[in-house]
This record gives C-alpha cells, structure tokens and sequence, in this order.
C-alpha cells in the first residue's frame, strides 16, 4: 500500500520492487556531478537568531548568486529590503541583520544558469506565514504553552509495549455529533470531557478509555493542497504532499495568518496528551515532495536533492511524481536533522516513515541512532516498500526485507494484514478470519512477527519466504490504516451476504489475531467503534462525510468497543504477548498441530517473558463453522470465548470466573478462545 498524494501521478498500490535500474552514462554524470558537491555540517541553515542579529544562511553550490528578501506580510506586496547574500563556506551563502526584524517574513531567492528561480523560505524553515510561501521571522522559544520545559512522554521499555492508533486530525474530532468546539484542529486533543449526544466519551477521554498508549497522527507538517486562507470553504486531504517539513499544518490551528499559534497550539496538543499518558507518532513523508520543480528542494539547489531516471526526467518510486535521494549527503542530513529537531522542539515519541524502502538503510539507521540519543523510548518504524523502481539498488533499501540490518526500526507487517482479512487490492477476497482456507502458517508467521520459529514453514508464506525480522520489536502487526478499505468496508465487500453482527465477530477475532500476537499492534481510529469510510478505499481528499467519526457509533457498537479495551488490557497487563527477543518466541510458542482448516491452535509457555501465567492457550476459528479442539486437561480460567472477552477472566451468570478443565471443546465460528492456566 501507499499514501496517495497531490502530485502528477497518483498511485494505486504499492509494490515491492526488486527491480534495480541500470546504470546509465546520463545518471553517471549527473550523479558524479551532485558528488561533487560540497557537504555543509552546521547547524545554522536558514535562520539563526544570536541576541538582536537574525543570521541567514542558505546551501546551494551550484547558485550563481542568491538574494534574501524581507517582507512585511506573508503574501503580496513587495520586498521591504532585498540583500544580496555573500558566498561563504562548502556551498553556503550568509548574510545578517541588526536589529531582528520581528514580525517580518522572508524568501531567498537563487540564480541558476543565469536565471533568477521563484523565490521560497528555503528548506530549513521552521516557522511560515499562511500558505507557507514565506519564512516568518518569530521567536520559536516563546511560542510555548505554560509548563513546556518539564513535559515528556511515557516511558516506553519495547516498542512492543506500545499500542499503537492511527488517527487524522480531522476524521477523528470533526463530526457535529463528538461534542468538540475546535474540530479539526490539533487543541480538539486538548479538550477534556467532551461527550456523543448519547453520553460517550470522545477526544481524548475516549482514548484514554480505550488504552491505547501511543497516538499516530497523520502528517501534521505544512503539506501543500489546503488553502489556509479560506478554512470555511476548507478541502479536506491526508497530507502526504509535503511543503514545508519543519513547520506544523496551518489548517490544524485555530489562526494560520499567525505564525506562532500553529506552532503553540500543536505543542499543547502534544502537552495534553502526554498529560494523558499517551505519546505522540508523527507521520513524516521524506521520499517526496507535491511539487518536482518548483518545490523548495528545487528552489534550494536544483536537482541534487532527486533521483532521476536515465533520460534525466525525475525517478518516481513514490508514485507521485518524484522520490528524494536520501542517499545524497546533505539530503540525508536533512532527513535526520529534520526528525531530531522535532524530537527536541515538539516532543515526539516516535515517528512513522512513509514508503521508507525509497530511502538507503545507512540513512535510516542514522535516523533511529540519533533519536535514541535524545529519548531512549522514541522508536522508528515505516513502510517496507516502494510504490514503483527506483535507481537506488535493492540491497541498498529500507526494504521490509533488509530490516534486520536496521538497528531499532520496524516494518509494517503486510503477511498478518493480507492473511487475515483477505489481500489489500482484492476487495472482494478473503482472509483467515473471513473463511478462506490455506492461510494458516501465514498468520502464524504473524503470530511469531515474521522471526524464525521450528514449526513456522516459511515456504508457505503468502507474501514472505524467509524470517525476515531478527526481533518481534522489528514488526508492527495491523489489518487495517488510513490506506485502501478500512476493514469494516473490506468485511461489507467481501462478505456482502453476511449480517452485521457476522462482520463484527469477523473484525473481533481479526483484531484478537493482532493483538496477541509478537510484534506491536497497530490499529486504525475508529474501528473500535465499527467505523466505514462507505466503501471509499482512497480517501485521501474526500470530504468529512466519508472520512470523519461518527461518533454515535460508539453508542450503537458498545460492545465492540468494550471488545477492543478488553483485548487491548489483555495485552498490556500480560508480558507473554511482548516477547522482546526472538529466541524467546521459538522458546515458549509451541503451536498443535493442526486439526482443521481456518483453525489455529497454540500455548505460551515458561510464564512468558515473566507473565504471571505459566500458560496461556490461545485458538483462532476463522471457519464459517464451530470447530472442535482438545485442551490438556487442568484448570483453565476463560478469558475470551464466542466473541467475548474480560482480561480478567470471563464471569460466570452468578459473577464468579469461569473456569474449564480442558478436554474436547468446541471453538464457536469466527471467533478466538484465549485461556489460562490456572493449575
């Protein structure tokens, strides 16, 4: 899969590309030439400001000459001063002002092959006026809620033992019926007690209620298709068209002509979270950019920051319109510059890599490197494929299949997500879940996160040949995202005969599958409340009627949202399901050997990874039939059984746990049963 995005060409499915381009004198000499170029290591590229000095610097080697302009507002009219900056070390060019013109915008503006470029804010900007076309001239340190130094996020020992949901900024508040004031904007997070018509908890008292502990937000830099000038008449779009990458989306803030409240009201949003004990996982789209040539990489230094085809026409493994080449010095610095710099401004806990495969593994491994040295608990993972070939050679990509040679990053695990709920780009197939046979060895190469176990017969993998992760902290297991049906309009197309409450117990047991498997679980906002996009598989700029919350859901479908809070406390309170090394995986998951289709059986053992369990019993019945199974005789306390689940045990109709002694049982259809044992 990937994120679709304003560009010349829009893409409708990911591919795994094993295809390198051969080399071409064209692409030999243009690479050499961009080798050439000098490398510059300071960290004072755009503006700096020193005291009462504002200091500019810009990178672009191949510039004949270069002008900063200063503006009064962030669009129109003409420059209050125009300075030609003066050429300085390895590519750079500098100049300063006295006082600081506070309040002022700016734009530089380069020659090249003697003719003057569009004027941009340069790549380094960090604040921008509305529509982002002008760098703004502000102080960034007071642009800060109340308490801001002492904020952090939780602790985080393993990737793994984070829950992970995927939410967009305006899907998840915008509704009339969630009971937020500031819908679609970063502070709807910041609301406390907001309620549905029907009294349900949305915002964050509906996060908090549900467990999850980490928030992955769409992307909430400055991207390029919203008019921030006219928010009445707003359009609506997923932000993978990337503009500005250091500066937050203006849209999501309640004044975008002010350059300080998008930056002030983001940092509250992240603040209040944190309060909440959720962490923040920013959604960040490095490999392209919305536009080729007049892009601010373009307007910086024309060409180095691409890859190109051999005719000299921009290389497109983005699938839309261009891909970066990240394995060019200063645009990988750019990457890992760019990552640190809101890991230290704005507090994020992790960050999300759209189609990382485009970029080379030494580039994503200075990424993770870097973030760990300033927060232990920030963990990196993306997606482990492109959209098209590329130039960069396979061995060299941040392929799914390269991630063990990337210390602390994960890929999403695509084998989970297709055997489960039938393949991503056939609406109408079915998974395991659904009633399709065959797929069972490779669920269970979800169930061990894609590590190599003795009783995983790899050769039978759908989309995996070979135990590609070193580490279950390697894998991220989901069914569902943002991109192509989300899996309540995948269960309506693909089991268009099936009633409601069918489609339900198909999505419970789907999710029972990832949540207790190894590797983190990743879901998608709103379907623990049964959320559709009405059929809809590429939302990316489809209007709030199709993408946003309903938040009545949550009344009408409690019980599957008491579902998912149960499944996700499951989790969290039990360490078998967070193994962290592979060889703990192959130790104490031993799978039965299999009886029937569609069926699933297997034990945790050695209280796991220091579970207070000693054993824990757990089979998935994807058939469209009940299916008999033998439990080893003792005492076993039930925790999930025939679409229901309590992490402390299921009780009884007098209130007492509910217990079993093992022996031939019956595994209703579509459904998991998870034990544990008690003696």
């Amino acid at each position: 899969m990937t994120d679709l995005c304003v560009g010349s060409v829009m893409a409708s499915a990911a591919l795994v590309s094993h295809a390198a381009v051969p080399a071409s004198p064209t692409v030999i000499s243009v690479n050499s030439a961009y080798s050439q170029y000098p490398v510059y290591m300071g960290d004072d590229l755009g503006i700096t400001i020193i005291g009462e000095t504002a200091k500019f610097r810009m990178w672009s080697p191949s510039a004949q000459a270069v002008k900063l302009k200063i503006y009064a507002n962030a669009r129109g009219g003409v420059p209050e001063t125009v300075v030609e900056m003066e050429k300085s070390e390895n590519g750079t060019w500098k100049t300063a002002i006295t006082p600081v013109p506070y309040g002022k915008y700016y734009t530089f503006q380069v020659k090249d092959n003697g003719k003057w470029l569009a004027e941009t804010p340069g790549i380094w900007a960090k604040a921008v006026g509305v529509n982002g076309h002008r760098g703004a001239i502000i102080d960034i340190s007071s642009a800060t809620p109340e308490g801001w130094a002492g904020d952090h996020g939780p602790s985080l020992k393993n990737i793994n033992d984070a829950v992970i949901y995927e939410m967009h900024h305006r899907d998840f508040s915008v509704h009339p019926n969630s009971g937020i004031v500031n819908k679609g904007k970063f502070i709807a997070l910041s609301e406390s007690g907001t309620s549905s018509p029907s009294g349900e908890a949305t915002g964050i008292g509906h996060l908090k209620e549900l467990g999850v502990t980490h928030v992955h937000i769409l992307p909430s830099y400055d991207f390029n298709s919203i008019d921030e000038s006219q928010l009445p008449s707003n359009g609506y779009n997923w932000g993978y068209d990337p503009q500005n990458y250091n500066v937050p989306e203006g849209s999501y803030s309640t004044n975008p002509a002010d350059p300080a409240t998008r930056i002030k009201e983001m940092k509250q949003m992240i603040q209040d979270l944190h309060k909440a004990g959720i962490g923040v996982v920013m959604d960040v789209v490095y490999n392209h950019t919305a536009q080729n040539d007049d892009s601010n990489f373009s307007l910086t230094a024309p060409g180095y920051f691409y890859r190109h085809r051999p005719d000299g026409t921009y290389s497109d493994a983005s699938g839309c319109g261009n891909e970066t080449a990240s394995d060019r010095r200063m645009m990988g610095d750019f990457i890992v510059n760019s990552v640190k710099y809101w890991a230290k401004e704005y507090h994020i806990d992790g960050f999300r890599f759209d189609l990382m495969a485009i970029h080379d593994i030494e580039t994503m491994n200075r990424v993770a490197k870097e973030l760990k040295a300033i927060n232990p608990d920030i963990f990196v993972y993306g997606e482990g494929w492109t959209a098209g070939d590329s130039p960069l050679p396979v061995e060299l990509r941040a392929l799914k299949e390269n991630v063990a040679k990337m210390n602390g990053i994960a890929v999403f695990s695509d084998d989970i997500r297709d055997a489960v709920k039938g393949h991503y780009s056939d609406a109408a197939d079915r998974g395991f879940a659904t009633g399709k046979p065959g797929l069972e060895e490779t669920v269970k190469i979800g169930i061990v996160a894609s590590t190599a176990h003795p009783q995983v017969d790899y050769s039978k993998g759908a989309n995996s040949k070979f135990p590609y992760a070193s580490s279950p902290q390697q894998v991220i297991n989901y069914v569902s995202c943002h991109d192509d049906l989300c899996l309540t309009d995948k269960l309506a197309k693909s089991m268009p005969e099936a009633s409601m409450e069918e489609r339900q117990r198909a999505a419970r047991l789907a999710q029972t599958i990832v949540f207790t498997s190894q590797g983190t679980p990743f879901m998608f906002a709103g379907e623990e409340v049964f959320r559709d996009k009405k059929g809809v598989h590429n939302s990316y700029k489809s209007p709030d009627s199709i993408n946003a919350i309903d938040w009545n859901l949550k009344h009408v479908n409690r019980r599957q949202f008491d579902y998912y809070k149960e499944l996700i406390a499951l989790r969290k309170s039990h360490p078998a399901f967070r193994m962290s090394t592979a060889a703990d995986i192959a130790r104490n998951i031993r799978f039965d050997k299999p009886t029937d289709a569609n069926l699933i059986s297997y034990s945790i053992l050695n209280n796991a990874n220091g579970d207070e369990w000693k054993e824990i019993k757990l089979v998935f019945n994807g058939a469209d039939n009940d299916a008999e199974t033998n439990i080893p005789k003792g005492d076993w306390m039930v925790i999930a059984y025939d679409g229901e689940i309590n992490h402390n045990g299921l009780k009884t109709d007098a209130g007492a746990v509910r217990t079993i002694k093992g022996g031939k049982t019956i595994v209703p259809h579509r459904s998991a049963l998870i034990l544990a044992k008690i003696r």
